[in-house]
C-alpha cells in the first residue's frame, strides 16, 4: 500500500507522469542500453524494440499500477503482475536486475519531467516503483520455487528430436534434455522461450507456446515472422534448426492454464493462438476429460490453419466437444456462409459456468471478449493469452 503522503502526490502529478509516459519508456530503454548494450544483444527482443510495441506495454503497465494504487489502494493489481511475473522467470530475471531498470528510468522521468521532480515527487514515484518491483521479486521468486529451479536459472540445453511442418509458414518442434535430468513439467497453455545465437553474435529469446504433450519431452510450434522486421528468432529456426540440433530451452511459465475442474470451457483461438489452445485440448483429450468442451477458430484459409486436423480429431475424441472453425478467405465453395468472415460466438449456444480461454491478435481478443460478456460469461471467467508484450495490460489490470 502506498503511504498517504505519497498517495497524494502520486494523484496530483499522474496526470503529468501518464501524459509524458510515452517519452519517459523511449528516453529510460535508450540510456539502458547505452550502458548495458548487452542487454538489447542478449535479453530484450529486440523485434519489439523496433516496433515500440515494448515501449508501450511498459508505459502501460507503469500507468495502470500507479492508477490503481491511488484509485484502488487496497487492491493489489495481481493479474497484471502475474503476467509480468511469469514472463520474468522466462527470461530468468533475477532481483538484482531491478535497481539497474530504476536507475534510467528515473534518469528519464527527471529528463522529461525537469523542475517538476521535486524530492517530494522523486520519492512518491520511487515508492511506486520499489512496490511494483518487490512484488514482482516476491511473485518471481515463488515461481522458480514451484518450478524447482533457482532464481534464474531456468535455462535447458536440449536437443531437437522431431520437427515437422503444420502449413508452409508453421513448424512444430519437440525437445528433450541432452542430461539425465526429467522433462520439466508443465501445465497446459503454458510457454517455454527458446535461446537462438544469431550470426551478429546475439543471442535471442523468444516464446513459444507449448502445443501438445509428446512423451519424455516439450513440443512448441513457431510461426515463421515475415514483414518489417522479419521475425529473427522464427527464420532462424525455420531454416536452420531441425532433428539433432542443440537448443537451448526455458523451463515452463504462463499464467493463463487450463484449470481442472468439471465446468464447461470454451477455447477460442486465431491464426497462430491456436498453439496453446491444442495443447489444452490435447490434454482434455489425453485424460478423458467428459467436460462440455468448445473449440472456436478463426483463420484465414484452410492452408493457413495450423493443427487443423488435429482440431478435429481431438474432440472427436472428447465425450462432449464441438469445433467450430471461421475462414476469411475459404477455399471450399460449398463452406457455409455462417462460417464464413470473422468469428462470430453469438451463434453459439455457450453454457452457463463456461470458462473462455483466448489466443489470437488483439482485434481478435477484443471481439471475442465482447462477444463472451454478452452472451453471459462473467469477465472473471474469461482468460486470455497474447504473444508479444501484453499491450492490453493497462485495460485488464
Amino acid at each position: 500500500m502506498l503511504s498517504p503522503k505519497s498517495t497524494e502526490i502520486v494523484r496530483a502529478t499522474l496526470p503529468a507522469v501518464g501524459g509524458a509516459i510515452g517519452e519517459i519508456t523511449p528516453l529510460f530503454y535508450d540510456k539502458l542500453f547505452a550502458e548495458h548494450p548487452e542487454l538489447l544483444r542478449d535479453l530484450f527482443n529486440r523485434g519489439n524494440q523496433a516496433n515500440g510495441s515494448q515501449r508501450e506495454a511498459l508505459a502501460g503497465a507503469i500507468a495502470a499500477f500507479a492508477t490503481a494504487l491511488v484509485e484502488h489502494p487496497d487492491v493489489r493489481p495481481d493479474a497484471m503482475l502475474a503476467r509480468i511475473a511469469h514472463k520474468h522467470a522466462s527470461l530468468g530475471i533475477v532481483p538484482e536486475q531491478y535497481p539497474v531498470v530504476q536507475k534510467h528510468l528515473f534518469a528519464a522521468i527527471v529528463e522529461v519531467l525537469g523542475d517538476a521532480v521535486t524530492p517530494e515527487v522523486a520519492a512518491a514515484w520511487d515508492e511506486v516503483y520499489w512496490l511494483m518491483a518487490n512484488a514482482l521479486i516476491a511473485i518471481e521468486r515463488r515461481l522458480y520455487e514451484q518450478a524447482g529451479t533457482p532464481e534464474g536459472d531456468v535455462w535447458v540445453p536440449c536437443r531437437v528430436v522431431a520437427r515437422h511442418a503444420e502449413t508452409p509458414d508453421v513448424a512444430t518442434f519437440v525437445v528433450r534434455p541432452v542430461d539425465d535430468r526429467p522433462v520439466p513439467a508443465f501445465r497446459p497453455g503454458q510457454y517455454v522461450s527458446v535461446q537462438v545465437d544469431l550470426p551478429d553474435g546475439a543471442r535471442q529469446i523468444r516464446q513459444y507456446s507449448l502445443s501438445g504433450e509428446p512423451e519424455n519431452g516439450l513440443q512448441f510450434s513457431v510461426k515463421r515472422v515475415t514483414g518489417i522486421p522479419t521475425g529473427e528468432v522464427s527464420n532462424h529456426l525455420h531454416d536452420h534448426v531441425g532433428v539433432g540440433d542443440a537448443l537451448v530451452v526455458g523451463v515452463p511459465f504462463g499464467d493463463v492454464v487450463l484449470e481442472d475442474g468439471d465446468s464447461p470451457v470454451l477455447l477460442a483461438s486465431a491464426g497462430i493462438g491456436c498453439t496453446p489452445m491444442i495443447g489444452m485440448l490435447s490434454h482434455l483429450a489425453a485424460t478423458g476429460s467428459t467436460r462440455r468442451v468448445i473449440a472456436v477458430h478463426a483463420d484465414r484459409d484452410e492452408t493457413s490453419h495450423a493443427f487443423r486436423a488435429e482440431l478435429h480429431s481431438l474432440t472427436e475424441k472428447l465425450a462432449d466437444a464441438t469445433a467450430h472453425v471461421w475462414y476469411e478467405h475459404p477455399q471450399d465453395a460449398a463452406r457455409p456462409a455462417d462460417r464464413t468472415g470473422p468469428a462470430d460466438l453469438s451463434t453459439l449456444d455457450i453454457p452457463a459456468g463456461t470458462t473462455a480461454y483466448l489466443c489470437g491478435p488483439l482485434p481478435f481478443l477484443r471481439a471475442v471478449r465482447s462477444q463472451l460478456l454478452a452472451a453471459g460469461v462473467p469477465a472473471a471467467s474469461i482468460h486470455y493469452e497474447v504473444f508479444g508484450p501484453d499491450l492490453w495490460l493497462g485495460a485488464d489490470a
